[in-house]
């Protein structure tokens, strides 16, 4: 079943641009990190939307790492983590299910003193095992362990976000 389609993806995607921008208005610069794939091609669309909205500087890096075995393999971004320090840092993801993948994908960040770290997400389930909070979410669903939330943003025809 389709729960969102592209019209109300771009709907959101606007929404929670001004959100961020709206608790960034004073910061120097920000830092868009998407998760993996889908991750970073919702962090994509989110940073076309905040640059058509503000004068501030957005870099816009991928954080990579397996979300079925975490530990299997380091987590990296595409960027110098050196260039973290003192910037405000939103970690991007197309769906959070038990925090467990954004937990991780903070790794990179230990090594660093950032002035702020926040996550943004399309889609928030209320599953969470992990201790994470999502400080921007799109669409938030109460669904049943069983439910799959697949979203289609990254090389499609037509963005959507079905429930399975």
């Amino acid at each position: 079943m389709k729960i969102l389609t592209q019209r109300q993806i771009q709907q959101k995607i606007k929404r929670l641009a001004i959100e961020i921008l709206e608790n960034h208005y004073d910061s120097p610069a920000l830092i868009l990190a998407g998760i993996n794939n889908n991750g970073y091609g919702f962090a994509q669309l989110l940073h076309a939307q905040l640059q058509h909205l503000t004068s501030i500087p957005v870099t816009l890096t991928r954080i990579r790492l397996n979300p079925a075995d975490p530990l299997s393999s380091d987590v990296q971004i595409d960027m110098p983590t050196e260039a973290l320090n003192g910037k405000s840092v939103i970690i991007v993801d197309d769906v959070a299910n038990t925090g467990r993948t954004i937990f991780y994908a903070f790794k990179p960040l230990h090594a660093v003193l950032p002035q702020k770290v926040e996550v943004a997400v399309l889609v928030d389930r209320k599953h969470k095992s992990f201790p994470i909070q999502v400080d921007y979410v799109g669409l938030s669903l109460a669904t049943t362990l069983l439910d799959d939330i697949d979203v289609q943003i990254v090389n499609v025809a037509e963005q959507a976000v079905f429930l399975n």
